[in-house]
């Protein structure tokens, strides 16, 4: 069933556990994505990255917005990282009700200006509003932010930019990147303590690829209620296919496409299970 984030984010805070939002890119993404929630009977985001929409299209919304429809449980259907006014109205207009509006390039306040402009664009569609404080480093769909601009989320600052911008949940930085980690993960905990004391909407991690279960589990102890997973579902992606042209000059497409949706599936489930997620949808149904 078609679910609203702000619903399932509540449900997750409530519950101690937090949801995977998962970049999907075509059909197999999203099937991947939706199979593994009806297998481990949990919630579930699939997300749309500006670059994907750009590709994609009105199609590719409504595909995601079908699937979450036909699922037996939860999914939402959240636009990622929008930095620009169009690709937030394509996403409205298209029926998505969950959009990050993302001016985290910007200084302060421009960043808040922006982002209060497009909250109030989205909230008049009745949308749940995601935005970032601060400034990942790392590579995200061909974006590379070095790691000199790395801006970490600062708790009292976060504070008025909540209140000033009336966004319902933030993307914060603590040492998180996109892509991967050069050498073993370290995240602010001190500070992201700091930010839960500082605002009462629920927390976002972007970069959750690679980061081990202890620190999952503190960053959920620490109001994380949302974790984005990309780089690791596209790798899965990539190897199946590579597996497929290993076996075979010319693989059958309908194999290559079953592989390469049976190896993000794999993924997307060990993530759900890692987020305490699964299987709290089942739960929640039977109560």
């Amino acid at each position: 069933m078609l679910a609203s984030t702000r619903e399932l984010l509540d449900k997750a805070r409530a519950g101690g556990y937090a949801i995977g939002a998962f970049n999907v890119y075509n059909l197999e993404g999203v099937l991947a994505v939706v199979a593994a929630a009806e297998a481990e009977a949990s919630p579930a985001l699939l997300q749309i990255h500006p670059s994907a929409l750009k590709f994609g299209g009105a199609p590719l919304i409504a595909l995601c917005l079908e699937a979450a429809r036909k699922s037996s449980v939860s999914i939402g259907v959240h636009l990622d990282h929008s930095s620009r006014e169009q690709d937030l109205r394509t996403a409205l207009d298209g029926g998505i009700r969950s959009v990050m509006v993302d001016g985290s390039t910007l200084a302060y306040a421009d960043n808040l200006t922006f982002t209060r402009a497009m909250a109030e664009l989205a909230h008049a569609s009745n949308a749940f509003v995601e935005a970032e404080l601060g400034r990942l480093t790392g590579t995200e769909d061909g974006l590379t932010v070095p790691e000199y601009e790395v801006k970490l989320t600062e708790p009292m600052q976060a504070r008025e930019f909540v209140t000033a911008s009336g966004v319902d949940a933030l993307a914060v930085c603590i040492g998180n990147v996109h892509g991967h980690y050069r050498g073993e993960p370290q995240l602010d905990f001190a500070r992201l303590a700091a930010i839960q004391q500082a605002v009462d909407v629920p927390l976002v991690l972007h970069g959750a690829s690679g980061l081990p279960q202890a620190l999952i589990h503190r960053a959920i102890e620490l109001g994380v209620v949302k974790f984005n997973v990309n780089t690791e579902v596209r790798e899965a992606y990539g190897a199946a296919i590579q597996a497929q042209f290993t076996k075979s000059a010319l693989p059958d497409l309908l194999d290559l496409l079953r592989a390469t949706t049976a190896a993000m599936q794999q993924v997307i489930a060990n993530k759900m299970r890692l987020f305490g997620s699964a299987p709290h949808d089942l739960i929640e149904k039977r109560l």
